[in-house]
């Protein structure tokens, strides 16, 4: 009779467990480890956790060999070509997509909470004139639970969806109180969309008329759907740790937004602009292409391939399209950056090296060419990631959260260091 485990067998002392063998709706079947050191006295050593599953989830699904990306079940194909943020927020939070009267109410209470503590403008002046945006968003994010500790207690459900809800409002806030200070501008208060609110934010000034773009606040509202969430990567991870310790969300997500900054993970769209500028010229192409294909040379082509999507980005396809109409209406026509960059495309979608090592444009390609089109400064685009991706971060907290068994996370090591010994006083050393 076929057995749902893996047996495992320790060679040095012929010991063997049989391990439970536990089963997704979607994806690879896992092996529960739980009782490996209790029953055999080993620890399991799988560094970046690239074989190991964290937590179980019902958020969101990645398939990278077939280049699937999953909101709840739903393709991101069809939520991104027919769906709104705000939709697929409420969709992330509770499940299930809103009807008509649920889409509204939902979208008034974010509304609401839009709005900043007046005393936090006194905060953001504390920050020196050139401080980095995510370095203002961090200490901002961190210090919410000092003015809203009325939503702060984890263990009251009503306490984690106002949470939630707030942390969604005044991301955007944040950001664009950010950008002005860091350009010396006075902030702006908000009351449009949720993306219409944050172009308004970010470039209105009191002294004169304002109107959204509805290009650009449409490309914006494409672009954080696809940044949502991504399952448990690195900084989704670092928020589910924090929160495991059962600390305020407010600091749970203050410490994904610390994770995202890193240039390993939430910078990749900043680094295409960045090589797109050391590239230079439309006639240097071919020269940077011989250097990336060249395996001794340090230089890489950026936002090219994913490493989870071995076949294709599928936010990419998506959001190719709204890069090109981007262009076309809001694009700088002697800015040569973009007609670098559309030239760079072409030929890697053409080139058999490209072709057969899957090196297509990512989702990070396009979208800093989005953002250079709409006029977001480079320093401001990992900014502009952390609010779309404070609802997955936060979606995956509740949930987290909410688990019956949820434990503190205490991953182990492999220690190297110096075994035992004795301590020399200072005269004889």
């Amino acid at each position: 009779m076929k057995k749902d485990t893996v047996t495992v067998v320790d060679n040095a002392s012929g010991r063997q467990i049989e391990l439970p063998v536990k089963h997704p709706t979607q994806g690879p079947s896992v092996v529960d480890i739980g009782s490996f050191y209790r029953e055999l006295g080993y620890f399991t050593y799988d560094p970046g956790f690239l074989s190991t599953a964290s937590c179980q989830s019902s958020i969101t699904y990645i398939d990278g060999e077939q280049g699937i990306l999953q909101y709840r079940g739903y393709p991101i194909e069809q939520l991104a070509t027919q769906s709104s943020f705000l939709e697929v927020t409420y969709l992330m939070l509770n499940g299930e997509l809103p009807n008509p009267t649920q889409l509204d109410e939902f979208s008034g209470i974010i509304n609401h909470h839009s709005m900043l503590n007046e005393s936090l403008k006194s905060f953001f002046r504390g920050f020196y004139h050139d401080a980095h945006p995510m370095a203002i968003m961090v200490g901002v994010v961190g210090s919410l639970s000092a003015f809203y500790n009325d939503s702060t207690d984890i263990t009251d459900p009503h306490h984690r969806e106002v949470a939630a809800h707030r942390m969604i409002a005044k991301m955007p806030s944040i950001a664009a109180a950010s950008f002005k200070h860091t350009i010396g501008e006075p902030q702006v208060y908000p009351g449009l969309s949720y993306t219409g609110n944050l172009l308004k934010m970010m470039f209105s000034v009191p002294c004169e008329e304002y109107h959204v773009d509805p290009v650009a606040e449409r490309a914006l509202d494409l672009i954080f759907i696809l940044h949502i969430d991504h399952e448990q990567n690195a900084s989704t991870s670092t928020v589910r740790l924090a929160g495991s310790s059962q600390a305020n969300p407010f600091a749970c997500i203050a410490s994904g937004i610390a994770a995202l900054w890193g240039p390993a993970h939430g910078g990749a769209n900043e680094a295409v602009l960045n090589m797109l500028g050391e590239i230079g010229d439309v006639k240097n192409i071919p020269e940077y292409l011989a250097r990336a294909k060249d395996k001794n040379d340090p230089f890489r082509l950026m936002g090219f391939g994913h490493r989870v999507y071995k076949n294709y980005d599928p936010r990419a396809r998506i959001i190719r399209e709204m890069c090109h109409e981007v262009l076309a209406k809001l694009g700088d026509n002697n800015d040569p950056m973009f007609e670098l960059a559309l030239r760079l495309e072409e030929i890697a979608l053409n080139d058999d090296y490209f072709i057969k090592r899957k090196l297509y444009p990512n989702v990070d390609f396009y979208s800093g060419l989005i953002y250079r089109a709409l006029g977001i400064p480079g320093n401001m685009f990992t900014v502009m990631f952390a609010i779309a991706r404070t609802v997955g971060w936060v979606a995956q907290w509740m949930e987290m959260i909410g688990e019956e068994n949820q434990r503190i996370g205490r991953p182990r090591q492999l220690y190297v260091g110096a075994g035992q010994r004795d301590y020399v006083p200072i005269d004889k050393r």
